[in-house]
């Protein structure tokens, strides 16, 4: 497997908060890292750090080669990025929004319809392809913003909370939807729902107050608990540390 993101060192302070505090460690294509904290404990920003959407205090992130100060545009190009709370533009349908990041991701001839159409039915959300952005459910509005960060098919993906709001069958899809893509992309999932970790994800990091706590397999972080119970071990791992240091609500 071939490195594709490398963070070191990494830190964010917002004045005297410190929200990331000298964060490091790599993901490989083929790998899928679950990325794991309580409220507060630094993900969020760790992702915009990663993504070029917030300028690290100290610390570097390469990205498929290219580092995220020197080359931002490089960077943003080859990941797809769902961030907490996407898609904006509400008024928009389905169909204009899709269209318009084809637009952003300079998707064009033949092969721009026919990704739209395959990212439309890979998601299942022909059904609401010609409503408002502004009228759908929050589990349709999570899945066009999965839509969005997969349309010009990177190799590296960052999804902050994907199945936020899904009923269980439209959680099921996504997780199968992440393993398959997982064959040949680098991905990080932020959550909060320990399950899906063990579902879907080959590795996991834990942050909190912004400092690496744990960095293993599933398996490695359940053996951390006598009960044989991930949400106990990811208790365990966290306790003592406090959200005292939160970064700010994005």
């Amino acid at each position: 497997m071939s490195e594709a993101i490398k963070v070191q060192s990494l830190s964010k302070s917002f004045g005297s908060i410190h929200a990331v505090r000298g964060v490091s460690f790599d993901v490989s294509h083929g790998e899928v890292l679950g990325f794991l904290g309580p409220n507060g404990a630094g993900k969020s920003t760790t992702m915009k750090m990663i993504t070029g959407f917030l300028e690290p205090t100290a610390g570097t992130v390469i990205v498929n080669g290219h580092d995220v100060l020197e080359n931002p545009l490089a960077v943003k190009k080859s990941i797809g990025y769902l961030p907490e709370g996407a898609p904006a533009y509400g008024e928009m349908t389905v169909k204009s929004f899709l269209n318009f990041i084809a637009d952003i991701r300079q998707l064009t001839g033949s092969n721009r319809q026919k990704r739209i159409d395959e990212v439309v039915e890979r998601i299942n959300i022909r059904n609401v392809y010609e409503q408002s952005i502004e009228t759908l459910s929050k589990g349709y509005k999570r899945r066009v913003g999965i839509a969005q960060a997969i349309l010009h098919d990177p190799d590296t993906l960052i999804l902050d909370e994907p199945t936020d709001g899904l009923d269980p069958n439209q959680k099921h899809e996504v997780r199968n939807l992440i393993k398959e893509m997982a064959q040949d992309k680098a991905i990080i999932i932020s959550t909060h729902i320990l399950e899906e970790v063990d579902a879907v994800c080959s590795r996991a990091i834990i942050i909190a107050t912004g400092e690496l706590l744990f960095d293993g397999t599933p398996t490695e972080l359940i053996a951390k608990s006598d009960r044989n119970d991930i949400d106990h071990a990811f208790r365990l791992v966290t306790s003592g540390k406090s959200d005292a240091n939160k970064e700010p609500a994005s």
